[in-house]
């Protein structure tokens, strides 16, 4: 968050004043963002609905940040949003962008390029929970004194948002947590409740169950150590954890 902002709010209500409502900024799709839109639909792809990534936008718009993480880049039409309010606003030092396959890196490499952000804005290609340990293990040699080469991530992010399969959501969140500044506010959405019965061999099935089993837990464990919101929009529910 940035240091010169005046915070209105308790802490405790911090997450439901910055992501409550909508900003002052255009509604439209971007035009970028629109075209990748059609694309996923030919593809067959999913991403969050456009009511809930306007709102995330508006909220990263008010927090200002220095250093965001993606996870679960796609094809980066979320990305796509956040470049373009980075090219109209102030922009922040590092936007690191985490997406499993080469495939979809290369498509969101072209994204950055078109916006020429590749001097702050970088790929990292992997599963998130292993760049997050790898991060955190350098982050321990160097305390130790010793070379820890470089970090993939780093570990004062004032944004991450995480997009992940409902099946791993919680240890994507897991492991993102630790990553965040002492102010910094992670962003994901509410995962579908698992509905019907399950057969014993529907693995698949068994697996969403299993991930929202998962997902109740760190909601649970959470509380303890994190102010958490539940902040409905229309088609989803933004989900916000900032350290109390």
């Amino acid at each position: 968050m940035s240091d010169s902002e005046e915070v209105p709010v308790n802490r405790s209500e911090l997450l439901g004043h910055l992501f409550g409502k909508p900003a002052d900024l255009p509604r439209d799709e971007p035009e970028i963002a629109a075209n990748i839109n059609q694309q996923l639909q030919h593809m067959g792809l999913v991403t969050w609905p456009i009511s809930v990534i306007r709102r995330v936008r508006d909220g990263i718009y008010r927090i200002n940040p220095k250093n965001v993480l993606e996870v679960g880049g796609g094809i980066g039409h979320r990305a796509a949003w956040l470049l373009d309010l980075f090219e109209t606003q102030v922009r922040p030092t590092r936007y690191d962008i985490v997406e499993q396959g080469n495939k979809f890196a290369v498509i969101i490499k072209r994204l950055i390029d078109r916006y020429e952000a590749s001097n702050w804005t970088t790929i990292k290609v992997g599963e998130l929970p292993t760049l997050a340990a790898e991060t955190m293990a350098w982050k321990a040699a160097t305390i130790s004194g010793l070379d820890g080469g470089d970090a993939p991530l780093v570990t004062n992010y004032n944004v991450i948002i995480v997009d992940d399969k409902p099946e791993t959501m919680a240890k994507a969140i897991e492991s993102s947590l630790p990553l965040l500044s002492s102010d910094g506010i992670l962003v994901t959405t509410e995962p579908m409740v698992p509905t019907g019965d399950v057969d014993e061999g529907d693995d698949e099935r068994m697996a969403l169950v299993d991930g929202f089993n998962d997902w109740m837990n760190l909601i649970k464990v959470c509380h303890k150590d994190y102010y958490i919101a539940f902040i409905p929009v229309f088609e989803g529910t933004i989900v916000t954890f900032l350290k109390k």
